[in-house]
């Protein structure tokens, strides 16, 4: 898992941790010191915590005047016992929201396993992506 980078094509474009409307503005990252994991497997360090003990991600692109986002994930999604729905909405999504970023694109490609948890929170999220 140490070897999966974000997907860097677009940081000509967009780099998160140098947008000031982004939650991870500010943010640094070393290429040599791993540090997150996701149980006992390291990560890239260029993965973005945002509270989950077993997801990450990264911002990849952020579109203001559209209003959308482009947002890559890597671990496992666990809203039966993490509740990682909910902290990726109040930690990022809301962030995002109130710049008017209600489109999300969300890139599952490295999420190992997804449980998920009570329909009541996906509900949630969707009434106020919702237009």
């Amino acid at each position: 898992m140490h070897d999966i980078e974000p997907f860097y094509n677009w940081r000509h474009i967009y780099i998160s941790e140098e947008d000031q409307r982004s939650p991870f503005f500010g943010r640094s990252y070393s290429e040599f010191e791993f540090s997150q994991t996701v149980y006992n497997y390291y990560i890239h360090p260029q993965w973005d915590d945002f509270g989950s003990r077993t997801l990450y991600l990264k911002v990849i692109y952020v579109d203001y005047e559209e209003g959308y986002a482009v947002i890559e994930l890597i671990g496992e999604w666990n809203d039966a016992v993490e509740n990682d729905i909910m902290e990726l909405k109040r930690e990022v999504l809301e962030k995002f929201m109130d710049e008017n970023i209600y489109k999300f694109i969300l890139i599952a490609e490295n999420v190992l396993n997804f449980h998920s948890g009570d329909a009541d929170y996906y509900e949630e999220l969707f009434e106020e992506v919702t237009d």
